[in-house]
């Protein structure tokens, strides 16, 4: 292997029997106190994440990785995830570690690059576009029929596979029935966080645990389409705007006219976008609502 940041040996012993041997490890990222990596047998691949042991962060970070396990398995119990995706999970001498079966594929942001010029109006890329956003609240639906949020739906934490099919992964942050002691959900990624999540966070202290509900993803996934479509986040400020002035300006609901920054005309597309971009969340679609209205 001979990685500068190898994998937990303790993660590694006990994936051997679901990757088999030899296996190679690719460490993919390392920041804000985790690293992940790409562990790939004969057998089979996976994607391990675990907390850094020296970070200041390593003990929230241990138990959020616990904390997404936990949500995995209840998860998988319902149905609302397959059984194959989580393959393992345990302690390490330094915290905690997890692996799920690897998806090829890639970010939204990324995979979105082709539809974004305003030369990109194909006959191939509209049916790509509403194949995606129909597998993606497909995807979801199966988290919200069981009474679940993922709470975090943003562009990188969708991959588009080379089918044209959105699949959602890192659960960490999921709300569901039932949470017994967990950390308190203070909100995800600024761009995509809907508009009763920023009050909400604007008017409760720092240790309020805030209960997102499958509306708050409906958000998140128009404002990831807007957002990886147009190149513009849909909610208007400046990157040095403070982040609860960026709260604040979410928490209105008012977001910028897809008339004036789409790439091109795509009526189909935009009232989707605009549907899950409704302020008030209960008259945004449900996730089966928009599969239904996506239905190739």
């Amino acid at each position: 292997m001979g990685e500068a940041l190898p994998p937990p040996g303790e993660a590694l012993d006990c994936l051997k029997a679901h990757i088999g041997e030899p296996f190679t490890t690719r460490l993919l990222s390392d920041r804000r106190g985790s690293r992940a990596w790409k562990i790939e047998g004969p057998e089979g691949t996976v994607a391990l994440k675990a907390n850094t042991p020296d970070d200041d962060t390593a003990r929230d970070k241990a138990a959020e990785t616990a904390q997404e396990d936990d949500h995995l398995v209840r998860l998988t119990d319902v149905g609302a995830l397959s059984r194959g995706y989580r393959v393992g999970a345990g302690a390490w001498e330094g915290g905690r570690w997890l692996a799920v079966r690897w998806i090829d594929g890639a970010p939204v942001w990324r995979a979105f690059a082709p539809a974004r010029g305003p030369q990109d109006d194909r006959p191939s890329v509209r049916p790509w576009l509403l194949g995606v956003a129909w597998t993606w609240a497909e995807r979801l639906g199966q988290m919200h029929a069981a009474g679940w949020a993922h709470a975090d739906v943003q562009p990188t934490n969708t991959l588009i596979t080379d089918e044209g099919a959105a699949a959602v992964i890192d659960y960490a942050l999921a709300c569901g029935p039932g949470d017994g002691r967990r950390l308190p959900y203070r909100g995800a990624l600024t761009h995509t966080t809907a508009p009763e999540i920023a009050v909400a966070i604007l008017s409760t202290t720092a240790d309020t645990h805030i209960q997102a509900e499958p509306p708050a993803d409906i958000w998140g996934l128009g404002a990831s389409l807007f957002w990886c479509w147009t190149g513009h986040r849909p909610v208007a400020y400046a990157d040095a705007t403070p982040h609860e002035d960026k709260l604040k300006a979410i928490a209105t609901g008012v977001t910028l006219s897809l008339d004036d920054v789409r790439p091109w005309v795509f009526p189909e597309f935009e009232k989707v976008i605009r549907a899950c971009l409704t302020p008030a969340p209960g008259d945004r679609p449900s996730s089966t609502d928009l599969a239904a209205l996506l239905t190739p």
